[in-house]
């Protein structure tokens, strides 16, 4: 039997176990997906020393760029982004990296991209998520920003995001857990007020269906769409890789 794995912290809630479950029962695919909680780094590095029976895991908040010191190699993608999501143990034992964060966003936003040309965006946070997504905006020639609390050089921080700011950058993706379930009444400080038709809003969050921050937006009359699409792009391209 396969053996599957989320790492992550925190992670009674997350999609992939149910997802994957599902998949192998009505492919009737002989595969076991566990949840693997870590409470620390030290943790990381003690699981991937036991479960050496797992063919591979998924990794997510708050660990994607953290496992890389663990890894024994890494794809170019994944070496690019800086930030690992999939991971596939090898046939001589080594573990191997990959990132289809990318690949689940690029693909989960190109029909939108097909309605209307968003050619600025500005992208919410700066963890391993985020990296992701700039590299899908970068192989989409859309120019981007990062909106942090605390922003290094080049970014923006969220009092920097004036009406004449949103009106140029009219794709706003939200790559913080900020009103994930249950902190539903939780969202990104942006001014919600200036957000129009000409907008789209992309929350990676997916529990609920509908935050805050895409609610806010298409009260405004803005496009808007949750992570979900994308987490079952990504995790089919887990499973290719995998399998």
């Amino acid at each position: 039997m396969i053996k599957l794995g989320l790492i992550g912290k925190d992670i009674d809630y997350s999609f992939s176990r149910l997802y994957f479950t599902e998949k192998f029962e009505k492919e009737t695919i002989e595969a076991d997906y566990s949840n693997f909680d870590c409470k620390s780094v030290q943790e990381l590095k003690e699981l991937f020393e036991t479960r050496k029976d797992c063919l591979g895991f998924n990794v997510t908040i708050p660990y994607k760029e953290s496992v890389v010191p663990f890894l024994d190699e890494m794809n170019k993608h994944a070496s690019a982004i800086g930030a690992v999501n999939t991971i596939k143990r090898q046939q001589n034992g080594k573990l191997k990296g990959f990132n289809t964060d990318y690949l689940g966003f690029r693909k989960s936003l190109q029909p939108f991209l097909k309605l209307k040309s968003h050619n600025h965006a500005l992208i919410l946070g700066t963890g391993g998520a985020s990296k992701a997504i700039a590299y899908a905006l970068e192989l989409e020639d859309i120019t981007y920003k990062f909106v942090s609390r605390s922003p290094k050089k080049g970014q923006l921080t969220y009092s920097d995001l004036t009406s004449a700011v949103l009106s140029k950058y009219t794709l706003i993706i939200n790559t913080t857990p900020i009103g994930t379930h249950p902190n539903v009444l939780e969202c990104p400080k942006i001014l919600y007020r200036a957000l129009t038709k000409d907008h789209l809003l992309y929350d990676l969050v997916y529990n609920p269906a509908e935050s805050l921050f895409l609610k806010n937006g298409r009260i405004q009359g803005a496009k808007t769409t949750n992570g979900f699409e994308m987490l079952k792009l990504q995790a089919e391209a887990a499973w290719e890789i995998w399998n």
